[in-house]
């Protein structure tokens, strides 16, 4: 369930009986902020003062979390010291809410700023939701996700999507994924592959733009290695090395200058090498950058931008037929 419906349900069906028990939570200690909501730590005493209603106090404090995460992301933080407390409260009231799972799989596994920076205990909180729903099969999926692309452990990856397979309902690519760990884990289809099911697989419309912003960061890491040959080609056919893409095209190595998604050209060093234009605009790429300088993790919002602006090609859009 998105957060959305979760917060329509409360607002047509459960205002009042909500309304009280949030007023109950925040005045029993005095809460002034979204950081105090979980000063009460004890889900036996939330219970209690929701008057039994378990499943309405784990989507408050459900919708708490969302607002928490969004908060100290909007404002840049590198910690998120709150995120897990909340998401186990809201897991421990209702073991079932099984989208809090998901959502903790991605933001408690990827660095800061994006995430809080911890896969072991994401892959943990994810084992506590199979366990209380051995039948999600997305669980198990994002269990892989946690193993493949934040631990960098392709043999548990490849369990979890293994063990999700055989589930009823399984999506058939949770048996290519198990495959694909065995055979070509780290190789850039598989993890493109990986990003367009996440994409197809969520609605949490901030998980999808993260998806689709790995997938322009594997393009043009493809498309960066693909030029370095073409680079090493050239200095063997002329002995020397380009200096320009122009140089590249009257020698016949490469058909017209090579551009970025949003169509600005690659640059092409003196020395060479191939580096990406603003590469800050590019979050998670990890080839076209200058010497020395890391892949960035932090989506501002002119890369959040992108997906409207970038010239797709169609193995890039995860909405693309096959």
């Amino acid at each position: 369930m998105s957060v959305r419906k979760i917060t329509l349900f409360l607002l047509l069906i459960g205002l009042p009986v909500s309304g009280l028990v949030a007023h109950k939570i925040d005045t029993w200690k005095g809460a002034n902020s979204i950081e105090d909501a979980v000063y009460v730590r004890s889900p036996n005493a939330i219970r209690a003062m929701a008057l039994g209603q378990s499943g309405l106090a784990a989507s408050i404090y459900w919708t708490r979390t969302v607002q928490y995460f969004g908060s100290q992301h909007h404002k840049g933080a590198l910690r998120f010291d709150l995120l897990y407390p909340m998401l186990t409260l809201t897991t421990e009231l209702d073991p079932h809410l099984s989208v809090a799972y998901q959502f903790g799989a991605v933001y408690l596994s990827q660095k800061p700023p994006e995430g809080a920076g911890l896969p072991d205990v994401a892959a943990q909180f994810v084992e506590r939701g199979i366990k209380e729903n051995p039948n999600v099969w997305q669980l198990y999926y994002h269990l892989g996700y946690i193993h493949f692309l934040e631990r960098k452990d392709c043999a548990s990856a490849g369990n979890a999507f293994e063990r999700g397979s055989k589930i009823p309902g399984a999506h058939p690519w949770m048996k290519v994924m198990a495959a694909a760990m065995a055979q070509k884990c780290g190789d850039i289809d598989t993890a493109r592959y990986f990003w367009t099911n996440v994409y197809q697989s969520t609605e949490d419309k901030s998980i999808k733009e993260n998806a689709m912003l790995r997938l322009l960061a594997l393009r043009i890491d493809q498309e960066v290695t693909t030029l370095e040959g073409f680079v090493l080609a050239y200095k063997q056919l002329q002995n020397h090395t380009p200096q320009s893409w122009k140089q590249m095209v009257d020698a016949g190595v490469i058909k017209g200058i090579p551009q970025d998604p949003t169509g600005i050209p690659y640059q092409l060093k003196m020395d060479g090498n191939i580096e990406v234009y603003q590469y800050e605009r590019f979050p998670f790429i990890q080839k076209g950058l200058p010497p020395g300088e890391k892949s960035s993790e932090f989506v501002t919002a002119e890369a959040a931008k992108l997906k409207d602006t970038i010239k797709m090609k169609p193995e890039d859009n995860p909405t693309t037929k096959k």
